[in-house]
């Protein structure tokens, strides 16, 4: 069970911020996935740190053995436009990851 990533929803005088109880993985939708994916970057940035599929499966509490469904979940966020390799010409097994907007 993981704890989803608070939606936070901005208006002209004020900001929501909603918090979610603990879900399993498998029944968080894309969107919510992506959101948690791109909010762990910006984390880990801050950090001084750099997202990696290591660090997203910890965040997610998966097993080394969800290495592939995490990869493909990292390529979805960065088609998305939400986060971009650090250094493009690493290999995948080594590629760690910023918010796009760094």
């Amino acid at each position: 069970m993981l704890v989803p990533a608070p939606k936070i929803n901005l208006y002209e005088d004020s900001t929501k911020v909603t918090l979610f109880s603990a879900v399993k993985f498998n029944n968080l939708s894309l969107e919510d996935k992506l959101w948690a994916v791109y909010l762990h970057s910006c984390i880990m940035y801050i950090e001084e740190e750099q997202m990696t599929n290591s660090s997203l499966r910890e965040r997610f509490g998966l097993e080394s053995t969800s290495a592939a469904s995490i990869s493909r979940l990292i390529k979805e966020a960065v088609n998305a436009k939400l986060i971009k390799p650090l250094d493009p010409t690493t290999s995948n097994r080594y590629m760690k990851y910023i918010p796009a907007w760094a």
